[in-house]
């Protein structure tokens, strides 16, 4: 097993990456829900706008968390397990979602394969939320880890908030 507890140290040092000290499991369930909540909401949905709309918060949210992840938390978490297998099933899931995300973003509520996208969408990434939170998953092996789940959570947070355009407090 590796000894390395984190990756980059840079970005952890930024004030952005510090407050929220948020560990890197904890964000990463936290954009779950928010994704499950939309997905939910807009199953529920008949306005083309507000479905326009959730689609588009769902495509964004997955392609930053997924950003993330693969440059952040996947190394760390491949380095300090060497679980090549879960790393290796997480990232081709990835590619499957990412095309999805991208054939929704060319289409509007309009198409009629739009509904459906979106479903797919769901259950590719209930499945994928449910294979790194499940006991013996992903997130329970990083937890067992040597991972410095802080850092790594700061560094990922300093990522997304660079992704999101948010400034950093002076």
């Amino acid at each position: 097993m590796a000894t390395r507890k984190t990756t980059k140290t840079a970005a952890p040092a930024s004030k952005s990456a510090r407050r929220g000290a948020q560990d890197a499991v904890a964000l990463l369930k936290a954009d779950h829900r928010q994704v499950a909540d939309w997905f939910a909401e807009f199953e529920k949905s008949r306005s083309d706008g507000k479905k326009a709309n959730l689609a588009a918060s769902i495509c964004e949210a997955l392609t930053v968390h997924m950003r993330i992840e693969e440059q952040v938390f996947y190394p760390a978490f491949l380095e300090a397990t060497g679980d090549q297998d879960l790393h290796h099933e997480a990232e081709i899931e990835h590619a499957g979602a990412k095309n999805l995300i991208s054939q929704i973003q060319e289409m509007g509520p309009n198409d009629e394969y739009f509904d459906a996208r979106v479903k797919v969408l769901s259950e590719m990434i209930k499945h994928h939320v449910k294979e790194e939170e499940q006991p013996g998953g992903m997130f329970a092996e990083a937890k067992a880890s040597d991972i410095d789940l802080v850092a790594v959570g700061a560094e990922m947070q300093a990522s997304k908030d660079q992704l999101l355009g948010k400034a950093e407090a002076a």
